[in-house]
């Protein structure tokens, strides 16, 4: 009984440290690409903002998507049930794109392959 607890201990510290360095290494890829920026995060979300009125910023990230460096902001506007992603180039600060995402969509994008 003994091996079956150390060894679900053990299995359990493993996970725990493996999640801890994902979280470390996204932070240390998202530094990466901050420090390509051209555009800063403040400037992109105003840019991305204008694009969406009454709009609230519910998530962000710089990503790296077909060879561009770009802001991605996830933008929910009051009484829709709809999110509006919207991409601003991280270099020039123009608009890359302007999709409208249903919850299903938005829950299928959440959901890891």
């Amino acid at each position: 009984m003994k091996t079956k607890t150390h060894l679900l201990m053990l299995l359990s510290g493993t996970i725990l440290v493996a999640g801890l360095l994902g979280c470390a290494t996204d932070k240390d890829r998202e530094a990466k690409l901050q420090a390509q920026a051209k555009v800063s995060r403040s400037e992109a979300e105003k840019i991305a903002l204008a694009k969406v009125p009454n709009g609230t910023i519910k998530e962000g990230e710089i990503e790296k998507e077909k060879g561009k460096l770009i802001w991605s902001f996830d933008i929910a506007t009051p009484g829709a049930a709809d999110i509006t992603e919207v991409q601003v180039d991280a270099m020039s600060g123009e608009l890359v794109a302007i999709e409208k995402e249903s919850p299903a969509q938005q829950a299928k994008e959440k959901t890891p392959e």
